[in-house]
């Protein structure tokens, strides 16, 4: 298995993550069963980077994880999350970064997931209303009770970066990044390279999008998230269908399928780069997984950014009220 090394830290990960969030909530069709057989089917490959957060189910996918990992803790590099605050019946109720939440989060989510340590352990979403530097001084202080190794930020602007970081070393910015969605590229991987700061990369397949399984919005189960998603859409749904037939014609003259190539193609974006793509299926995983082994020369580099170039993708990332809490 590949690695990379996250931040200036110590965490080696293989170079490929698994995003766990379509295994209990979102997503339709994932199985427990098979989730667990998928977790366990990338630790048997090498994949040891597992990405969760609270308020996924909200709070089963933390316990799920738990589960499958139960007897194979020293093989994870574990990641959870907090901030996007959740009631039991699933409502949301907005975005907390407030110290004494962070602390119960932190507690709630070590019980759940059956280990006395997180190994990354990112604010999910930033909370305007508090300095970025007492939801931080909150997350060191897990550190120094050794609930945590490190720390990260999810969908944070540039200066909250700083500000964090200048309060305790931020080891990964964890962001939405893809040929669809390219938006980091003009200021958070400057800032993330400047800092030495890992950029983790979910959805990099554009929430299953770039994979080309997708041709109506029928081939969505009822009650998918991504249904009321704006690219899926109206006339944003074919206008990122044409997208995806350049890609995937590229993906055909190279042999290989079209998410292998997209996958490809934000690992070769750089080695401070991390992409955890969600999968609830053995096989899916094992296709994500021979993405590493695709190498794209600079003349296919070229050939992908003419049909895929930056803004390409039709209609905003996530629905208005959701694209508030994002890039705080």
């Amino acid at each position: 298995m590949k690695t990379r090394t996250l931040g200036r830290s110590d965490l080696t990960v293989s170079a490929l993550g698994l995003g766990c969030m379509g295994m209990s909530e979102f997503y339709k069709g994932a199985t427990e069963a098979e989730s667990v057989a998928t977790i366990h089917h990338a630790l048997d490959c090498g994949l040891n980077f597992l990405d969760s957060a609270d308020m996924y189910g909200p709070f089963t996918n933390e316990e799920l994880v738990g589960r499958a990992i139960k007897d194979r803790r020293d093989q994870v590099v574990l990641a959870t999350k907090f901030g996007n605050v959740r009631g039991e019946d699933g409502s949301f109720r907005g975005v907390s970064g407030r110290p004494d939440y962070v602390r119960a989060c932190c507690d709630a989510s070590l019980r759940r997931l059956g280990v006395d340590h997180i190994d990354l352990y990112y604010q999910h979403r930033v909370d305007r209303t508090v300095p970025i530097e007492e939801t931080v001084g909150a997350m060191a202080d897990l550190v120094k009770a050794g609930k945590v190794r490190f720390l990260g930020l999810s969908e944070a602007a540039p200066a909250t970066i700083r500000r964090a970081h200048a309060v305790h070393p931020i080891t990964a910015l964890q962001t939405e990044y893809s040929l669809w969605t390219r938006d980091p590229e003009d200021e958070i991987l400057p800032t993330t390279r400047d800092l030495g700061i890992s950029f983790v990369a979910y959805s990099p397949l554009g929430r299953g999008f770039l994979t080309a399984r997708f041709r109506t919005l029928e081939d969505l189960p009822e009650g998918d998230y991504r249904r009321n998603a704006p690219r899926f859409q109206g006339d944003n749904f074919q206008k990122n269908l044409d997208l995806v037939a350049k890609i995937e014609g590229l993906a055909h003259q190279k042999g290989v399928k079209a998410s292998q190539l997209a996958l490809a193609w934000v690992l070769a974006q750089g080695r401070d780069i991390v992409p955890i793509p969600g999968t609830t299926r053995r096989s899916h995983l094992d296709e994500n997984l021979a993405a590493l082994e695709i190498a794209l020369t600079p003349v296919e580099l070229v050939q992908i950014e003419a049909v895929a170039p930056k803004g390409a993708a039709a209609g905003p990332r996530y629905p208005e009220a959701t694209m508030a809490h994002v890039n705080g």
